[in-house]
């Protein structure tokens, strides 16, 4: 039968829908809890927004969160080695400019396309959408967070205490789905890991040599060269 809990059932905005709150005895109001779908890449999500196109729930408010690698559409940031950095330089507005596609996230966030309809999305639809209203996708996937049913993240999203602040994911009383998960613990490793070259470390030791000869902090810099010694 039709579930009676979530928005699908009756078409209504979630917001508004008065079966999707609960009373409690001390007069608060307790949200049904929205399902976080984690996987370990971007191209799994676009699967898996696919089957969700396919099932009785295609119409559920949804949103995806992804780097700005896969959703930044400014013409220079996109183009960046850097984008998160020049991103925040824009929002700032250190060097006197700002990101007119960040002031037009309320026209993709709005937009009827991306209201419940029947019919799921993904990635490039949320990125060819915003090319059209010169709107940003990456800060419309967060707004649209809000009104969701249905999240879909990368796993470090959900894992990494850093990025859940950053993003405001809240999972406490939350479902958490993890597709895949013996993929986890390689996933931890990745995020507590970091590659350098002999080249980065020869540099390094180069800098740090200068540093102990002027007498610069060299209680500090002396172990770190002793480190870069011993690895290179």
């Amino acid at each position: 039968g039709p579930c009676t809990e979530c928005s699908c059932s009756s078409g209504k905005d979630p917001d508004k829908d008065p079966s999707h709150t609960k009373k409690k005895e001390n007069g608060d109001q307790s949200c049904v809890p929205k399902i976080f779908f984690g996987t370990r890449t971007h191209k799994q999500i676009t699967q898996i927004s696919r089957e969700l196109k396919r099932t009785a729930y295609s119409c559920v408010p949804m949103t995806i969160l992804s780097s700005r690698d896969y959703t930044c559409i400014h013409p220079v940031v996109s183009n960046s080695s850097n984008r998160n950095e020049m991103c925040v330089e824009l929002l700032e507005g250190k060097q006197g400019k700002s990101c007119s596609f960040y002031h037009g996230v309320h026209k993709l966030s709005e937009h009827h396309a991306l209201q419940p309809v029947p019919r799921a999305w993904d990635i490039e639809d949320l990125v060819s959408l915003g090319r059209k209203l010169r709107a940003c996708p990456y800060f419309a996937a967060r707004e649209l967070m809000v009104g969701a049913d249905i999240v879909f993240c990368p796993y470090n999203y959900l894992l990494d205490p850093q990025i859940r602040d950053s993003m405001d994911i809240k999972l406490k009383d939350q479902v958490v789905i993890l597709d895949e998960a013996h993929n986890i613990e390689d996933c931890a490793r990745e995020s507590v890991s970091y590659g350098v070259t002999e080249s980065q470390l020869r540099a390094a030791r180069e800098e740090l040599d200068v540093m102990v000869s002027n007498s610069i902090r060299q209680k500090h810099h002396e172990p770190l060269r002793a480190v870069c010694c011993s690895l290179i």
